[in-house]
């Protein structure tokens, strides 16, 4: 299904490639929409004709505007705008937004993209960081496969290493036994308590952190009693941190353990290293010298033999590739972490994988609290569970001071709901690799850039055509004709294209922004122009198959941003 803009780059590209005698291809064509509604809808710039023409853009204008010959075609200087027929595009957007091709261009059909994201550690719950990330990567996924990419979702859980050992030595020197269970206490946060307690311990006590690596070391040697623990206290971790992606409404299709991958990345960096790839150090550590590629040294295996994060990471995507073979696999991690994944590509193609030149590194910025940094070794994370708990509350006192406990039925519910939706789509509404303040009351507001806000819209417009399933009176989009009702129509035509362009650049804020335009352009055309009680019936029955093709967009949209949708607020 080609848009509007799409056929008209078409003809601007034969237009031009016949009035030139050169090959301009469609793809070539710049569209633009111009920035006031009265100069047209779309526009076209043609400063880059004319060294082929040989002559001024307005002149150029002027040509192919003669040579196309239709009312909609105006020559403005050195540009081409075109005016719409609006009779045409109400009826064709009116009916290409009742099928599936519009919510499901297949602009991707036949890729296949592997998306890995959250990557949480088994030595604490997760934090509001992880919250940005998994939002990411479940928003993406959503968009990936809505343009009609094949998606699997991974998670690799960080279940071994010192920092693992960290926690368990304060288990096993202050446990004193103690479960989840018997102190009430969710079991990933029981377990993130002794990683804040291990950081005090190490505070007043030198050999702590000689004691954690002893322990991985045993761990490593696969030592019985520690082994025990481990596996005790990662089923706690692993256990709640499901329970949280549940309520999140986040999911994988397969989780890896670096547990369980680690040992193939020490293969391959000892094969490696026999190989000549990489060399041993002096003290025994294995490194890999990038200075070819900009990137100084990096160390693969320490002194002691035992392994770093790059190490599991390059078994744990060699692993991958072999488990489903991927077109292309997106990490979603920190931009903090931008060394270590261009240091990781690198690794690979020096061991000859020949698709790591496939691997894409989604680099997206901090979360950072009003008053500074969270650092969960010492405690001052906002834990994902107790946001989403205050943030559920503050959507209840919301509801309740607006007197819509009956209207929204469920209270808990729907409050968890708004929850979710205020918390996903303040999350998403900024670009990917920009640094963040996180405000809980401003993402909580029901007006303005907010999740909260496009749910009353999606409320409003389900509440309209619940109010008129018999409604008299034939849909004609030709009485579409007025500027309210004409900025709705082109918002809702613009989804297809928003979703492909946020698909391309691997970027949900595209989606996030395209649905506030839309929501605004609703707002309008509600206040602007009676359905319900509109005076020619005709006129309501077309008003309220533009109201329906916008309900349908708008849910579609909100799916992809992991905002609940919601029929009563």
């Amino acid at each position: 299904m080609l848009t509007f803009k799409e056929i008209w780059k078409n003809r601007l590209a034969a237009a031009l490639s016949a009035l030139s005698g050169s090959a301009i291809r469609p793809e070539q064509v710049l569209a633009e929409t111009p920035p006031q509604p009265e100069q047209g809808d779309i526009g076209f710039p043609l400063f880059a004709y004319a060294k082929i023409f040989r002559k001024s853009p307005a002149q150029i204008a002027q040509a192919v505007a003669a040579f196309l010959d239709t009312q909609e075609v105006e020559a403005a200087g050195p540009y081409i705008n075109i005016r719409l027929n609006r009779a045409e595009f109400a009826a064709a957007i009116l009916a290409q937004s009742a099928g599936e091709t519009f919510f499901r261009p297949a602009t991707l059909s036949g890729m296949r993209y592997m998306v890995e994201f959250s990557s949480p550690n088994t030595n604490k719950p997760l934090h509001l960081g992880h919250l940005r990330n998994d939002v990411l990567g479940e928003s993406l996924s959503r968009i990936l496969r809505a343009a009609g990419a094949e998606v699997r979702t991974v998670c690799i859980i960080n279940d071994r290493g010192v920092h693992i050992c960290k926690s368990m030595l304060a288990y096993k020197e202050h446990g004193q036994g103690r479960t989840p269970e018997s102190e009430h206490i969710k079991s990933d946060h029981f377990v993130g308590d002794f990683y804040v307690r291990f950081h005090k311990m190490a505070q007043e006590d030198a050999g702590a952190e000689a004691r954690a690596q002893a322990l991985l070391r045993d761990w490593e040697k696969g030592e019985a009693d520690t082994t025990a623990l481990w596996r005790r206290m990662n089923d706690w971790a692993v256990s709640g941190l499901k329970e949280t992606y549940r309520r999140t409404g986040i999911s994988f299709d397969q989780y890896y353990f670096e547990s369980q991958t680690y040992l193939k990345g020490k293969d391959e960096i000892l094969r490696g290293l026999e190989a000549g790839i990489f060399y041993r150090a002096e003290d025994g550590s294995v490194w890999a010298d990038l200075s070819a590629e900009k990137l100084d040294q990096k160390a693969l295996l320490r002194k002691d033999g035992t392994s770093l994060y790059i190490t599991q990471d390059i078994g744990t995507a060699i692993s991958r590739r072999h488990d489903w073979t991927f077109d292309r696999l997106v990490y979603v991690v920190g931009s903090e972490q931008q060394y270590h994944f261009k240091a990781l590509f690198a690794i690979l193609h020096k061991l000859g994988f020949d698709w790591a030149k496939n691997l894409y590194h989604l680099s997206y910025g901090m979360v950072n609290l009003p008053d500074g940094k969270m650092k969960s070794r010492e405690g001052t994370v906002v834990d994902a569970d107790d946001l989403l708990d205050s943030l559920t509350e503050l959507a209840k006192q919301e509801i309740r001071a607006k007197n819509r406990e009956e209207a929204v039925g469920n209270l808990e519910q729907t409050a968890e709901k708004v929850a979710l939706g205020a918390l996903h789509y303040y999350l998403l509404q900024v670009s990917p690799a920009k640094d963040m303040l996180f405000d809980p009351s401003e993402s909580l507001s029901f007006n303005g850039k907010t999740g909260p806000y496009l749910q009353y819209v999606g409320a409003r417009l389900s509440s309209m055509l619940q109010k008129a399933p018999h409604y008299s009176g034939s849909s004609l989009p030709s009485l579409l004709c007025g500027d309210a009702e004409w900025h709705l129509l082109k918002t809702v035509g613009m989804y297809p294209q928003a979703l492909s362009d946020a698909a391309d650049a691997l970027d949900p804020s595209l989606m996030a922004l395209y649905l506030y335009d839309l929501a605004k352009a609703f707002s309008r055309f509600y206040h602007e122009c009676p359905v319900l009680t509109a005076d020619d019936p005709n006129l309501g029955a077309s008003r309220l198959a533009l109201a329906q093709a916008t309900l349908q967009v708008v849910k579609a949209g909100l799916h992809l941003i992991c905002v609940p949708f919601l029929e009563a607020m």
